[in-house]
């Protein structure tokens, strides 16, 4: 008797299926074990889950959803699961009793490569290193003092915008506000760090 010749089987398209169809009903079952506690969700589509299902005015869409499903509801929005709170209560609960365990930031590739692998005060995981970085943050940069330190910039910044916009009115040309804030911005910002 001859022995089953492994590269036929596995060059077979109907064996290749088979082998792909039994590991998704492993990893069905193993994860529908992993999931049974979760809130109730409206049915999803595979990639974009419930995207579909927040329309123009995403409040009202919301609304109807909690109407329908309950006060605690879970969405994936994408990939990311999401979880809505609708009530007073259950929120009063989640911020004064569980605020540790939502407190904390998605960590993703793109913000460990943007971000110094999440060392900023915006993304860095909720803890020790956390608090230390918002005291100093709070001390050395937010303070009143320093705050008003940086008038003159913030000052001297909005009266060249004003000129900007004065010339550009007078001779007619059109003017791209939104760059031109976000050029201020940047400068403020530019200006203060190197004060």
């Amino acid at each position: 008797m001859e022995l089953l010749n492994v590269s036929v089987l596995s060059s077979n398209p109907l064996f290749l299926s088979l082998i792909l169809l039994l590991s998704l009903l492993i990893w069905l079952k193993l994860a529908k074990g992993k999931y049974q506690n979760l809130p109730p969700s409206p049915p999803k589509l595979p990639i974009i889950g419930n995207i579909h299902q927040v329309g123009k005015l995403p409040h009202r869409s919301l609304r109807d959803l909690s109407n329908k499903y309950g006060s605690l509801l879970l969405l994936r929005l994408g990939y990311n699961p999401t979880l809505v709170v609708s009530s007073v209560d259950m929120a009063t609960e989640i911020v004064k009793n569980h605020d540790i365990a939502f407190s904390n930031r998605p960590r993703t590739t793109a913000v460990d490569h943007l971000f110094y692998e999440s060392k900023g005060l915006a993304f860095a995981p909720y803890g020790e290193y956390w608090r230390q970085v918002r005291k100093m943050s709070v001390v050395e940069l937010f303070s009143h003092q320093r705050v008003n330190s940086f008038q003159f910039i913030r000052d001297e910044e909005v009266e060249a915008l004003i000129n900007k916009i004065r010339c550009a009115s007078l001779e007619g040309e059109p003017i791209n506000l939104t760059k031109m804030l976000t050029l201020v911005s940047s400068n403020i910002v530019s200006r203060s760090i190197h004060f």
